[in-house]
């Protein structure tokens, strides 16, 4: 399955940005803006939401926590109960280093396949490039072309008068 798109290639990011305004403000759906280092705001000119990753990481350290303390206070209380220098079963200050541990891995796990699972990213040797100088020095703007809905000459137009110093098209298989 191939999809088309039309790529503006910006030199400058203020010029990206602006242009990222006027587009959406035109009523067109950007696919995605591809830049050679993080640009400031970007974000939100595009209108892409905060992420709920933090949530994620939360209930994850919780579960870590709860885990931790929970498995030191069944083996060492329980399961197999030691008096070690005459300090009682549950001694929770003896239990901090283990639970931090435990809180710290079991949050990074999860927010990592949490982010893996949310994002599909997965194992691939063709990785799609839409235009190898967004790794160096150009901005590159994705707009995805839907036939006969998109009007090409019309998206070329609204490109080029809002600063792409070049406007290409593009096949992509996915």
């Amino acid at each position: 399955m191939t999809k088309k798109f039309v790529l503006g290639i910006y030199d400058d990011e203020d010029v990206l940005l602006q242009a990222i305004e006027n587009v959406r403000a035109a009523g067109t759906n950007i696919y995605e803006v591809f830049s050679p280092y993080p640009v400031h705001g970007i974000d939100d000119v595009l209108g892409i939401k905060r992420s709920r990753l933090p949530i994620v990481a939360f209930f994850c350290g919780l579960f870590g926590t709860s885990f931790a303390l929970w498995m030191q206070i069944w083996m060492l209380g329980f399961d197999w109960p030691m008096i070690i220098g005459g300090k009682p079963h549950i001694s929770l200050p003896a239990f901090i280093p283990v639970t931090f541990e435990l809180t710290v891995l079991c949050a990074a796990f999860g927010m990592v396949i949490t982010f893996f699972i949310v994002t599909k990213l997965k194992p691939s040797f063709k990785v799609n490039v839409f235009d190898k100088r967004s790794t160096d020095d150009k901005f590159v703007m994705a707009i995805e072309v839907k036939e006969g809905v998109t009007d090409m000459s019309a998206l070329n137009n609204l490109l080029r008068t809002n600063g792409a110093i070049e406007v290409n098209e593009k096949e992509v298989s996915k």
